[in-house]
């Protein structure tokens, strides 16, 4: 009886034992590929699973994340016969779990050999230069060359890039320098360029400067002859004042000699003094009325009397 226990909780234990090993949990982002005696059965996905025991196993661990593939760099011509290496990436990732397990031997490197060989049939039917500038075109064409070969293996290719170029020493010297030179052109374009617009600035700074003193000196030109102007109408102003006054006094002596009741006599003196100054000037000729002559002779006269009593 104690014997027949033991082995039935032997059994127990084994029971357990063989249903514990055989549960599986599935990682997020991860597939497990299941054979059932040898064939290809499911595919789990995350989460619990439980396999039976000796019939099932898991064939294959399939990563579903995008995958970057750094494939080494490899040696291919050019159209004008020039060797160099080019180096790529491939990000990719797997579609179908069953496929990748089944398609091809060894998945990673089939596309890293796929890589090379369509590289060298892009590369073969393009010159140097193109090669040089044209890593867009040479990605897109990658690309879809690629994406279409791997369907088959269950691997979607997202991204081809280019990564290096390396062609040949003698190639690359001559690049530096052609490219030096062009640095050279181009620091020599900027120099004069700069040299140029210097001139431009200096000569329009000088323009200005020039209509700056022309506008001075006309200013100047106007203010002096505005001066002279001025100065010229104040003297008119002064002469005219002058003659007025002149004018003015002659005026008020004749009313003064009217208001006297001046006979003729004393007229005849005036026009007499007149003469006398008329005298003390630059004239060698003076004309003397005749009715002033009388005049005249009376006021030498009288000079003499004055004299005399001196």
């Amino acid at each position: 009886m104690e014997i027949a226990a033991i082995l039935f909780l032997f059994f127990i234990i084994l029971i357990l034992c063989l249903i514990f090993s055989n549960i599986r949990v599935v990682p997020q982002a991860y597939a497990y590929v299941i054979e059932r005696l040898g064939a290809y059965n499911q595919t789990w996905g995350a989460g619990l699973h439980v396999k039976i025991p000796i019939i099932d196993r898991v064939a294959r661990k399939v990563n579903l994340k995008e995958r970057v593939a750094d494939f080494a760099p490899q040696p291919v011509i050019t159209k004008d016969n020039v060797t160099m290496r080019i180096d790529s990436v491939v990000y990719f990732k797997i579609f179908e779990p069953r496929l990748f397990a089944y398609g091809v031997e060894n998945p990673i490197m089939a596309m890293e050999n796929l890589t090379a060989t369509t590289l060298r049939n892009i590369i073969g039917d393009m010159t140097l230069d193109d090669t040089l500038t044209s890593r867009e075109r040479i990605n897109g064409q990658m690309l879809a060359a690629i994406d279409a070969a791997t369907d088959p293996w269950g691997i979607k290719v997202n991204r081809v890039e280019v990564k290096n170029i390396d062609p040949p020493a003698a190639i690359k010297e001559a690049m530096e320098k052609q490219m030096k030179a062009e640095r050279d052109k181009r620091a020599e374009i900027l120099t004069s360029e700069g040299h140029k617009q210097s001139m431009i600035l200096e000569a329009q700074g000088k323009k200005e400067s020039a209509l700056l003193n022309a506008e001075a000196e006309k200013q100047a030109t106007i203010l002096r002859a505005e001066a002279v102007k001025e100065k010229e109408i104040k003297e008119a102003e002064g002469r005219a004042q002058a003659i007025m006054a002149i004018r003015q006094a002659e005026a008020n002596g004749l009313k003064a000699l009217k208001e006297a009741a001046a006979d003729d006599a004393v007229l005849k003196l005036r026009a007499l003094d007149a003469f006398t100054k008329a005298a003390d000037g630059q004239a060698t000729k003076i004309i003397i009325p005749s009715e002033i002559q009388g005049i005249a002779g009376l006021a030498e006269g009288i000079t003499s009397v004055v004299k005399h009593k001196e």
